[in-house]
């Protein structure tokens, strides 16, 4: 059986275990946490980062590397579209969500939860709030228009790109940051929905447990 390796509350081992789940694959989790790694988990992930991926003899690193494999070994359910322009806006926003979203929650979800757990690190809630206030915003607009009155960004079915923003939204659930319904509707309506999908939702329980965070 595969394995993966990573810990809970990384929002890109979340992608994989979601992915995984969409795929109905499954695989043993082994905890990793990415400070000061192993000589020998650095052989299956060389930048020391989480997730990595056991496959038999195949080794992968890297949340989106994981995920183009498994589409290739498991291509059904489809999760990257066949069209080319609908299968490029997926990947790019698989990219919005690990370059540009999940950056700006880092700021958040790092002090607010990670530093408090494991480094007894109080977080400094008005650097916290700047940055909801001014960082998260101008993301949330760009989705809002994308989203419009759609279920899904890409090809009105769930794709890679959804995966990839959506699991930003949960560290943001876990730092009591929400979506303004009012102001971003659409994009309020759509977070519900896709972490209302199977594969988010055990995920976002087992989470919350793990962190002690009220549900």
């Amino acid at each position: 059986m595969p394995t993966l390796y990573g810990a809970d509350g990384s929002p890109f081992v979340r992608k994989a275990r979601v992915f995984l789940a969409e795929k109905g694959i499954s695989y043993d989790h082994e905890p990793v946490i990415p400070f000061n790694v192993s000589d020998e988990y650095r052989k299956i992930s060389p930048l020391g980062k989480i997730p990595a991926f056991r496959d038999g003899n195949v080794t992968l690193a890297d949340s989106s590397v994981i995920c183009a494999y498994l589409e290739r070994i498991h291509p059904e359910p489809a999760l990257y579209p066949k069209d080319p322009v609908d299968y490029a806006r997926a990947l790019w926003f698989e990219e919005y969500g690990d370059g540009g979203l999940l950056p700006v929650v880092g700021k958040i979800f790092f002090p607010k939860i990670i530093a408090p757990i494991f480094f007894n690190q109080q977080p400094d809630e008005a650097a916290i709030a700047k940055v909801v206030q001014e960082e998260l915003p101008r993301l949330f607009d760009y989705l809002e228009g994308q989203i419009g009155g759609k279920d899904f960004l890409v090809g009105n079915r769930f794709t890679i790109g959804d995966i990839g923003v959506a699991t930003g939204f949960v560290n943001l659930r876990h730092c009591g940051v929400g979506v303004d319904a009012k102001r971003w509707p659409d994009l309020a309506r759509y977070v519900a929905a896709i972490h209302a999908r199977a594969s988010f939702k055990a995920l976002i329980e087992e989470e919350t447990r793990s962190f002690g965070l009220a549900s």
